[in-house]
């Protein structure tokens, strides 16, 4: 494991290269089980299984990582609570799994990337599952479940970033999260996330950024799926995401040039279900995407260079169901190929792009609502899409 400190060290020469590899070939497991009835403070609870992971940072200086991750194993992680009679605390519950983590941070400095990540045929999975049918939650809950194959996470700090970044996966990718009580007198929320591949790249403070991004997903299928479900709740909500190939971008202060190359042929599904006899306000949503490409700065120069190829399905369902209450919300998003550049509006930007999209798999989004008494307001959406571009000179919000 490259750590923060080895890699301050190491900077302090010019030049520096960092040279890392990691090969995972056995399962990871990870696994709780909790039965906690009349609780009076908080129910906190995290379960981690992660196959590699390698971190590090450089500051004033320059420096070179080049990391070949492989996992071949797989990465299972799960939690378990009954919660009987009254929990007066707020409960917080999250579980992880994951293949292969890379975090690179960089502080007035230069920071060159050479990284590949890959996840064999295998299973990386997530799951959460709380309560009981007599759990009363006073304090409201944050539950969630996260599973991702493949992760490469990037910082700077008045500094540039460049290289390649290289990802693939033949896994089955899966996360699950319910809840179910009785009760619920407060917010509570429901999150469940599966990603094959993901990079998030976020620098500022006079920045810039010039990468290579290439991801690859062929596993048998991506599923994130969110439970909520209460006898009496005042704002409860299931959330779910599931992505094949993601990739985030964010800069202030230089320019950003991207040339990324995203190859789905993974079916993906996303499920949100809610249910409550009586609510105050109550949400179910789900969001499926195959690939998904975003690239922005604050500043004046952005260069894209976007491919995105779809084989795979994308099926995408959010349900409600109740009785009496106040606020309904419902939505599901569907989408094959989508791709997002922007560059400041303020400050005379200018973006070129070059998109090429194609998709040929089934896109899905269904939206079921079921009120069977009264309520206030229902608002429901179901948007489904092969390929989608946006590209505009401004910032989100405007």
């Amino acid at each position: 494991m490259l750590c923060a400190a080895a890699a301050t060290e190491a900077a302090a020469q010019d030049g520096t290269i960092v040279l890392n590899q990691q090969l995972q070939l056995g399962d990871i497991f990870a696994g709780q089980t909790l039965n906690v009835v009349d609780s009076q403070d908080q129910v906190t609870v995290r379960t981690s299984a992660q196959g590699n992971s390698a971190s590090g940072a450089v500051y004033n200086d320059a420096i070179t990582v080049q990391s070949d991750q492989a996992m071949e194993g797989d990465a299972v992680a799960t939690t378990d609570i009954t919660l009987g009679g009254d929990t007066y605390g707020a409960v917080n519950v999250t579980t992880q799994a994951g293949g292969n983590y890379l975090a690179a941070s960089a502080y007035d400095a230069t920071l060159t990337l050479d990284a590949t990540q890959s996840t064999d045929d295998g299973l990386i999975s997530a799951t959460t599952e709380i309560g009981d049918s007599t759990a009363r939650l006073h304090a409201g809950a944050a539950v969630g479940a996260s599973a991702i194959s493949n992760t490469v996470a990037v910082y700077g700090q008045t500094s540039t970033v460049g290289g390649t970044i290289d990802q693939s996966s033949s896994a089955i990718v899966r996360s699950f999260s319910r809840i179910e009580s009785q009760y619920i007198p407060d917010a509570a929320s429901v999150t469940s996330q599966a990603i094959v591949n993901a990079i998030a790249v976020n620098s500022d403070n006079t920045s810039g950024q010039d990468l290579g991004l290439r991801q690859r997903s062929f596993g048998a299928y991506i599923e994130a799926e969110a439970s909520a479900n209460a006898a009496n709740a005042w704002d409860l909500a299931a959330r779910a995401r599931a992505t094949a190939n993601q990739a985030v971008l964010y800069n202030e202060g230089g320019s950003v040039v991207t040339a990324s190359d995203q190859r789905n042929s993974s079916f993906v599904r996303a499920s949100a279900l809610t249910t409550a006899y009586d609510y105050g306000r109550a949400e179910a949503y789900a969001r499926g995407a195959a690939n998904e490409l975003s690239v922005g700065n604050n500043d004046i120069y952005v260069e894209i260079d976007n491919t995105q190829f779809n084989t795979g399905g994308v099926d995408v369902i959010s349900t409600f169901s109740g009785t009496n209450g106040y606020d309904v919300a419902v939505g599901a998003d569907a989408v094959g190929n989508s791709v997002t550049g922007y560059a400041c509006s303020e400050c005379e930007g200018y973006l070129e792009a070059r998109n090429t999209q194609t998709n040929t798999g089934d896109v899905s989004a269904v939206a079921n609502t079921t009120v069977a008494g009264s309520n206030r307001s229902v608002i429901t959406g179901a948007n489904a899409v092969g390929n989608a571009a946006s590209f505009y000179v401004s910032r989100p919000g405007n």
